[in-house]
């Protein structure tokens, strides 16, 4: 393809936590990421976005967070290799973004279209770090949903996450995977 653009789109590929290593973006890289993030469709320019960063030792203080939400939370007392791995989960990156999707009362926006304008905005902070050669991870994984980690996360009651970004540079390159044939998912309609 002549167009880098479209070369990009027709090629990036999502890279697993744990498959993200150091370097991550340096401060300029992010604040430009964050920009770009916030450069999506958003009617009656309500910003129902926010983002919150992780980054250093605030990754793993989390992670302490997220290991007590998982006792409290869980049916079964979880194992020690379980509860490590909680603790360790937003280190797998070197740098996290999370998207926090928020509402607001606003007539004429539609809640559907705040949720999916931070949607929009998750994609664009992926797409902006992509460009730049970070690999991403789009996830939200249980501690999205849980009660304790939204307090300690600060999100009010009409928030809530839209993913956990994890960037950083590919310790390999993604495999390929194929995609939907695009006649058994477009169609014409003809009236």
């Amino acid at each position: 393809m002549d167009n880098p653009i479209l070369a990009l789109l027709a090629s990036r590929r999502s890279v697993k936590p744990d498959k993200l290593k150091s370097p991550g973006p340096t401060p300029s890289e992010i604040e430009t990421i964050l920009t770009i993030a916030s450069r999506v469709p958003d009617h009656k320019k309500l910003a129902p976005w926010r983002f919150i960063v992780f980054e250093g030792e605030a990754r793993a203080r989390l992670g302490e967070i997220i290991a007590e939400a998982c006792i409290a939370e869980e049916k079964e007392p979880p194992s020690e290799v379980r509860l490590a791995m909680e603790r360790g989960r937003l280190m797998r990156a070197p740098l996290v973004i999370a998207v926090v999707s928020r509402i607001v009362a606003q007539r004429g926006a539609p809640e559907w279209e705040q949720i999916l304008s931070a949607g929009a905005s998750c994609f664009n902070l992926c797409l902006a770090a992509n460009a730049m050669g970070y690999g991403t991870s789009w996830i939200t994984e249980w501690i999205a949903y849980s009660d304790r980690v939204r307090a300690a996360l600060g999100l009010a009651d009409n928030e809530r996450i839209a993913g956990f970004i994890y960037i950083g540079t590919p310790a390999e390159r993604p495999e390929e995977r194929e995609r939907p044939d695009l006649a058994a998912i477009v169609s014409r309609w003809r009236g």
